[in-house]
């Protein structure tokens, strides 16, 4: 089959043409049907002998019907026409016996998409296993490079992914596309005895053609180990925090938890209300761009079939709108805003200031580049977390510090924010530089 599949994009439509016709025969009122496969391969080493080698496929049918409002599910990996007609009465036995849900339903047929799009996001790469092991030992090998210190190393990984499915429902909408994923990732250790740091790196691709020289990200992610060693802790004090870029990353994944639809129509959220309000100072502005030609969370539809719009999420630092499902939309009263699934790529405006940059306006305080636990309370907007990093004087970069915890209310961080840097890192669905808050407590001795 082209492209290394092994059903074609027709296949999984007729399949789910199947089980939609097959629903609505067995006495569905409406029907959504999602069919997918992906397949590719990893490999990894360590200390330049292979310690992996992993091929993985995988196929599902998922099948959602409605008796009115009663609501069933059901899966399977049999694309059998048997195993495709047990999967749809599975899930009407499974409906006949839920409750009523007055929010339960499809969109409305005039929000479905109903043109295909090319993104740009499908770019297959037909990497040989040796070749594969060749990338990811010249990545480590890099990272020994840099220094008689870069001890040890948790290994190189290069892998290799790409999948494509198939959506509809029985309001006519059916669409899909196929998509690719790749990474080459490299984490070491440096130092000795007492004093030992682990860092890594990595760089993710839909097309492998765009990766930087594997073994730039093995030279950074030793440097980035090197530069640990030699940590000390802190005492306690209140100051400004730098997160880096790509933890940057997660507190704008935070905030966006924190305006999704289940957690408003739950009331587990710690921005319950805010539309409309200021969450952010004036110039922070965040748009989310679902159609950027390869981006990682670009899409023509959600995973309600319902189409995609270029929006501003955040202007001025004001709440223009939340992230809602049909589902959840409904649930609070308001129409969907197409983001069943999640958010599509997020682009967080960034500032003039690089990292350096926002050091020295920063001037003193903490440049975090490591997180640990879990720390996040979505209902009050506590934030404690382990962290890691580099102590800030006058601008410059003065020692390493580890063993701490940071905390704060993430509503007050996020009207703290007092710059973004240009240092953007694409991780996920969101692309955003290094963000200095102007106010935490640095828990320490």
């Amino acid at each position: 089959m082209s492209d290394g599949f092994a059903h074609s994009q027709s296949a999984l439509r007729a399949l789910a043409q199947a089980a939609l016709d097959h629903a609505a025969a067995s006495g569905a009122s409406a029907c959504e049907v999602d069919v997918s496969e992906g397949f590719g391969q990893s490999v990894s080493v360590r200390r330049q002998d292979v310690e992996t080698i992993e091929y993985n496929r995988d196929k599902g049918l998922g099948v959602s019907v409605y008796i009115g409002q009663r609501r069933g599910h059901a899966s399977s990996s049999d694309f059998s026409a048997e195993a495709m007609r047990a999967t749809v009465e599975a899930a009407l036995s499974i409906a006949r016996f839920t409750a009523e849900d007055d929010c339960a339903g499809l969109p409305e047929e005039k929000l479905l998409a109903r043109s295909d799009m090319d993104l740009d996001l499908f770019h297959p790469w037909d990497i040989s296993i040796d070749a594969a092991i060749e990338i990811a030992r010249r990545c480590e090998q890099a990272a020994f490079d840099v220094s008689p210190m870069v001890k040890n190393s948790e290994g190189a990984t290069v892998s290799a992914q790409q999948s494509h499915f198939v959506s509809a429902n029985s309001l006519g909408f059916m669409g899909g596309f196929s998509t690719s994923r790749h990474y080459v990732s490299c984490s070491v250790i440096a130092g000795e005895g007492d004093d030992m740091q682990r860092d890594d790196w990595y760089a993710s691709r839909r097309n492998a053609a765009e990766f930087p020289d594997p073994a730039l990200i093995g030279d950074y992610a030793a440097r980035r180990a090197l530069a640990r060693l030699d940590s000390r802790k802190l005492t306690t004090r209140k100051c400004p925090v730098i997160f880096e870029a790509p933890l940057a990353t997660g507190l704008i994944g935070s905030f966006v938890h924190a305006i999704s639809g289940g957690s408003l129509y739950r009331k587990t959220s710690f921005l319950l209300d805010s539309l409309g309000k200021k969450v952010f100072p004036a110039f922070v502005r965040i748009s989310e761009r679902p159609h950027i030609r390869g981006g990682f969370a670009s899409s023509p539809f959600d995973d309600d079939g319902v189409v995609t719009r270029d929006r501003e999420v955040v202007r001025d630092g004001v709440l223009q709108g939340y992230f809602l499902s049909t589902y959840s939309g409904r649930k609070l009263g308001m129409p969907t805003t197409g983001n069943a699934g999640g958010s599509h790529n997020l682009l967080v405006q960034s500032g003039t200031h690089d990292l350096k940059g926002l050091l020295r306006q920063m001037g003193r305080g903490l440049l975090v580049t490591e997180l640990l636990g879990q720390g996040v309370n979505y209902v009050t907007g506590d934030y404690s977390r382990g962290a890691a990093g580099y102590w800030v004087e006058n601008g410059e970069i003065v020692h390493p510090v580890e063993e701490i915890t940071i905390a704060g209310n993430l509503r007050d961080m996020l009207l703290g924010i007092a710059e973004i840097g240009n240092d953007i890192e694409v991780r996920g669905s969101k692309q955003v530089g290094s963000i200095l808050v102007e106010r935490m407590t640095i828990a320490g001795n």
